[in-house]
């Protein structure tokens, strides 16, 4: 597997995945602790200035252009505040991954547990959560991880995130909310997806309403019309267990970021199922 976030850091999917999850965050810690399980957490902090982001310039397209903005959307401003404390200076140079995200957002007594099966990146994700203690790490397959040690009772939100280098991530993907939902029928499952062709999205979302007995919502940002499989035309965030009120702050992420940032582009939310 040769994928390495750190060529995608900051750029139009992280914002919308970024966002979206903070958004989340917010509403689930407040209350009983929570217990959040990342599935594919990468290293959780990525150079912007290093070789692989500026190679792509996709942060150049994503984060940049975002914290340039004059009137984006409220509900970036968890986003844009995470990166502004990383980026003191007027350039940004460092982008948070999910890991730095979350773990500065929980509580004390809440709990992350962060699984990245590359043991280089898995290396560099122990040493920047060292020194957290409701923090644990581990290099190991995070949909096996997810539906092991989903706690049984309680708040759990289970972030899913593959890279989709795989054939099987999908079914995997459908899986594991499977597992995860039957273990405890309160988890809130977020999981990001490429959007390239319609059939391969759509199927997903079949797939997963046969498999899920659960409130599940999409939300789409279409940075492109989805007319080349060969490209990714945008992403998706797909929901379970996913509250009401979620869904306008989601769509204020999709809609901007689309318009914005994309070319005829348009973002929105749906109910599948609740």
């Amino acid at each position: 597997m040769n994928y390495r976030h750190a060529f995608h850091a900051g750029n139009f999917a992280d914002l919308v995945k970024h966002a979206g999850l903070l958004q989340l965050l917010a509403r689930l810690t407040s209350g009983p602790p929570l217990t959040v399980i990342d599935t594919h957490a990468g290293r959780g902090l990525y150079d912007l200035a290093g070789p692989e982001a500026r190679k792509s310039g996709e942060a150049e397209a994503g984060i940049v252009r975002l914290m340039r903005a004059d009137r984006a959307p409220a509900e970036f401003a968890p986003l844009t505040a995470a990166v502004r404390k990383l980026n003191p200076g007027p350039a940004v140079a460092r982008y948070p991954g999910s890991p730095w995200l979350i773990s500065d957002v929980l509580r004390r007594e809440d709990r992350y547990l962060a699984c990245e099966l590359r043991p280089d990146e898995h290396g560099a994700l122990k040493a920047l959560m060292r020194g957290k203690a409701n923090v644990e790490t581990l290099c190991a397959d995070g949909f096996e991880t997810a539906a092991a040690r989903t706690p049984p009772q309680g708040k759990v939100l289970v972030l899913i995130d593959p890279p989709f280098e795989r054939a099987d991530d999908y079914p995997r993907i459908v899986q594991t909310v499977r597992a995860v939902r039957r273990r405890n029928g309160q988890a809130q499952v977020l999981v990001w997806l490429p959007l390239k062709d319609l059939e391969t999205f759509d199927g997903f979302l079949r797939d997963l309403e046969d498999a899920v007995d659960a409130p599940l919502m999409a939300a789409e940002c279409r940075m492109r019309p989805l007319s080349d499989p060969m490209k990714m035309n945008g992403c998706a965030l797909v929901l379970a267990g996913a509250p009401d009120e979620l869904a306008s702050p989601l769509e204020a992420v999709c809609r901007w970021t689309a318009q914005a940032l994309g070319e005829e582009g348009e973002g929105r939310v749906y109910r599948l199922r609740g």
